[in-house]
């Protein structure tokens, strides 16, 4: 019996996503009210996971600029070593190519050091991906989240807006 009324939910849920409002921030909340006495005891928190995301994860330049200059914030470049050489690179970020994010990120600090040259984030650390326009700096983010980094945030402009912003200022 409670298994159907748990089932019942699906239903519910894609009405719940429709008839919620996106606040600042990525938060949002519901505008219709939502029984949770069916029967079923997750169904607050289901609700709750779906209609509920996480603070934004895009930095602005000017974020950017503030982080850096504050050093609050590991910020990992995921372009190859040969755009950075090409192009350019954002001063005080770490080269991690993308397709070692994953296990760079899994290294002991000293190793990291040694490979990347920058000291090695912790779990609760601020980091900051980049690319050249935020493709794959947005892949990385969701491996470092798989990971259980904390506090993971993307640069969606990358290269080429900072090289935008940086001529004008």
């Amino acid at each position: 019996m409670a298994m159907r009324r748990c089932l019942g939910l699906a239903g519910v849920v894609p009405r719940l996503l429709l008839n919620s409002t996106v606040l600042p921030g990525g938060r949002s909340f519901l505008s219709c009210p939502v029984n949770t006495h069916l029967g079923c005891k997750n169904t607050e928190l289901l609700v709750r996971r779906f209609t509920s995301g996480p603070p934004s994860t895009d930095v602005s330049y000017e974020e950017l600029k503030q982080l850096l200059a504050g050093r609050k914030s590991v910020v990992i470049d995921v372009r190859e070593p040969w755009e950075l050489r090409e192009y350019g690179f954002i001063p005080g970020s770490i080269n991690v190519p993308l397709g070692q994010v994953n296990s760079a990120l899994q290294l002991a600090e000293e190793e990291f050091k040694e490979k990347y040259g920058g000291e090695m984030p912790q779990q609760t650390d601020n980091i900051v991906f980049s690319c050249l326009a935020g493709v794959r700096s947005k892949k990385a983010l969701n491996t470092a989240t798989l990971l259980g980094y904390d506090d993971v945030q993307h640069y969606p402009g990358g290269w080429q807006d900072w090289v935008k912003n940086e001529q004008h200022n």
